[in-house]
């Protein structure tokens, strides 16, 4: 198994888990982020206030709106990034290498060139996976009418002026916003937003630019006492996670709102400032219309989502990956990697046919034992 599809499925498998557990957030900040109108709750209230007034005026469901389909665009994205991240910088390390023999610096990868290989991995996820984020973001936006039916909540399919606003009782599926996206734009519609997307790939370039910065300054620092990468702990992979999203999030966010914008379903009526024709008319009518705020709601939602479940995708990925080269290694040459697989009667304690790895010392320990 090559290193590369090694970390691209467990970049897959820890993205699922961070979505898994910050997916509520998600679906309210893509609510903050499409809602125009200063007197909504949306536009206004917290993270906290909004979890609340989704359960109480349309249930637990709601927060999970487009999850399956999150899921799937979660794997493929977390995936197809890591895959060509692994790739690409494996093609800089070798160039940096070849440089280095040449007496042309001290062999590494570069600030610019960790810029570079994580842009391109971005540029390569958004166009493959932007249909399925275009589906998720009309299911997350799409709203149920009122559990309760109280006037305020039968007066607002008079809100459908708004993009998302939808009050229906009927089932929206993956299937429903296919249709719909089909209908309004054909195929390209699959691809609304693609090109703040596509801008957007500064977001985790510049995240992982600052990771491998300051991994590479954490390494040199326990190099002393510590053997390399395995010598970092999950919390620190955790806390560099955090950092490197956080700086990603407060420099590119204006991008996400633009692009959550051109993803959600609008609805065509007469009023200008509720219609835009591409990236640029969004971005000048909502400066125009909402001013710089405008440009940062749900800052403090996303922020909090994203730091934390980015957190948890470095950590859960690291320690994946840890995992998955431990067990290739063993299981191609065993001995040669100092380990052995033998069963139950070497160790009275476990269940019977239970198969175990161990260090080879531990194994001699055992026999003289």
């Amino acid at each position: 198994m090559s290193d590369a599809l090694i970390n691209g499925l467990a970049g897959a498998g820890g993205g699922i888990i961070a979505q898994l557990l910050t997916y509520p957030l998600q679906t309210v900040n893509a609510r903050q982020q499409t809602e125009r109108d200063p007197s909504k709750p949306a536009f206004k209230d917290g993270a906290t206030r909004q979890l609340y007034l989704v359960v109480k005026n349309e249930g637990w469901g709601r927060l999970y709106g487009g999850l399956m389909p999150s899921l799937v665009g979660t794997a493929a994205s977390q995936g197809v990034y890591y895959y060509f991240y692994q790739i690409f910088r494996n093609r800089a390390e070798a160039k940096a290498l070849e440089r280095s023999r040449r007496g042309l610096g001290d062999g590494s990868v570069g600030m610019l060139q960790s810029l570079t290989v994580a842009a391109l991995s971005g540029c390569v996820n958004v166009l493959l996976t932007n249909p399925i984020w275009v589906v998720v973001t009309r299911m997350q936006t799409h709203r149920k009418a009122n559990k309760q039916q109280s006037p305020q909540g039968l007066t607002c399919a008079l809100d459908k002026t708004l993009e998302g606003v939808v009050t229906e009782n009927t089932p929206y599926k993956t299937i429903d916003v296919f249709q719909e996206l089909y209908k309004e734009a054909g195929v390209l519609g699959f691809w609304k937003g693609v090109i703040p997307a596509l801008i957007m790939v500064s977001n985790p370039a510049i995240q992982f630019m600052l990771y491998e910065t300051l991994l590479k300054k954490l390494k040199k620092r326990r190099a002393s006492n510590l053997k390399g990468a395995d010598g970092l702990t999950a919390l620190e992979i955790f806390l560099l996670g955090a950092v490197a999203k956080l700086g990603a999030t407060v420099v590119t966010y204006p991008l996400l709102v633009v692009k959550a914008r051109l993803q959600v379903k609008q609805m065509i009526n007469d009023d200008k400032r509720h219609r835009y024709k591409g990236t640029f008319d969004a971005f000048t009518k909502m400066v125009q219309y909402e001013g710089l705020t405008g440009m940062y709601k749900g800052m403090g939602t996303k922020i909090v989502q994203s730091v934390f479940a980015s957190a948890l995708l470095f950590m859960i990925k690291e320690e994946l990956v840890k995992g998955a080269r431990l067990l290739v290694t063993a299981l191609s040459n065993p001995k040669l990697c100092g380990f052995y697989i033998f069963q139950k009667e070497y160790l009275d304690e476990l269940i019977d046919k239970k198969i175990v790895i161990i260090n080879c010392e531990e194994v001699e320990e055992l026999e003289e034992g």
